[in-house]
């Protein structure tokens, strides 16, 4: 996918959250206003209704204020200052997942609750890798569900790398060392591993990740060498919960967000950002195996600002 064409898929695929956050500034279409302290209130509502988030809101709202308190204002000017104070907090966190592990394989855990988009894109980024001519594995390591197997299995055929699985119910951990031995042997550059996304019995879920991670210190200390958590835009700020929780559960490094084109809370990416400080290496907006791509923070907050 070209760039301008990706540009043009982020814009619409933020077009509900722009469009929400456009809805509720106070200045709009041609009008000016001076920037006074009930402006800029309104301003920090209209971005905390955007799922910005409180902190995000009053960082950006406390930044506009220093540099054009008392100015007049145009809309689009108004714009371009949210766009550059968003892309403030987005550019520490802008952070693509690269392949730097030796020896490899480079060893990506992947977790997210069930229905994040967690086994999509896994898929997707292995075709990101395989666009920069790295050699991919995938291991289901999320046993308890046959449809999660059969679907990554699915994915696998379809851009053509190989899934090391088990039996439905099976261990886990078994699979992991499985994988890493299959990808040490044939020289692959990274295994991408499914896991479980179970948060109903957090207790279960840290014992089984656990013993995962003892598995893979076994063959490679180093290893895991990502654990990346898949969140779904749509959640909004209960999103933010579920960093909260698989942090505790599982030592998250790094976040990619999903189904950014189904939202009008695509702010919580900012909001993301702002309170934990994770990598972002990535962000989807579609269902197509292209519609995963490293996260640009100029252009998406461009983006969530509205400013073509």
């Amino acid at each position: 996918m070209s760039e301008s064409s990706w540009t043009q898929r982020l814009f619409g695929g933020f077009a509900k959250t722009s469009e929400r956050l456009s809805a509720n500034l106070p200045i709009s279409g041609g009008a000016t206003a001076k920037l006074d302290d009930a402006t800029l209130d309104e301003v920090e509502d209209a971005l905390i209704l955007s799922d910005l988030g409180p902190s995000a809101a009053a960082r950006i709202r406390a930044r506009l204020s220093d540099k054009r308190f008392g100015l007049e204002i145009t809309t689009r000017e108004l714009k371009e200052a949210v766009a550059e104070e968003i892309a403030a907090i987005l550019r520490p966190v802008a952070k693509p997942l690269e392949i730097t592990a030796f020896p490899r394989p480079q060893v990506i855990l992947v977790i997210g609750v069930n229905g994040s988009g967690k086994t999509t894109t896994i898929a997707k980024l292995a075709h990101l890798f395989q666009e920069d001519d790295y050699g991919v594995l995938l291991a289901a390591g999320d046993t308890f569900r046959a449809a999660a197997i059969g679907q990554l299995a699915t994915w696998a055929g379809r851009i053509g790398v190989d899934l090391v699985r088990g039996p439905e119910g099976g261990d886990p951990a078994a699979i992991v060392f499985d994988a890493v031995r299959q990808a040490t042997d044939t020289g692959i550059d990274a295994l991408i591993v499914d896991t479980a996304g179970r948060l109903q019995n957090k207790k279960e879920l840290m014992e089984e990740l656990a013993k995962i991670r003892r598995v893979l210190g076994r063959l490679n200390p180093e290893a895991p060498h990502d654990v990346v958590l898949v969140l779904d835009a749509t959640n909004g700020q209960n999103a933010l919960a579920q960093i909260d929780v698989f942090k505790e559960v599982a030592g998250v490094t790094g976040l990619i967000m999903t189904k950014l084109d189904g939202t009008a809370r695509g702010g919580v990416l900012v909001a993301a950002a702002e309170q934990y400080g994770l990598p972002i290496h990535a962000i989807g907006v579609g269902e197509k195996i292209e519609d995963l791509r490293p996260f640009d923070p100029d252009l998406v907050a461009r983006v969530i600002a509205g400013v073509a």
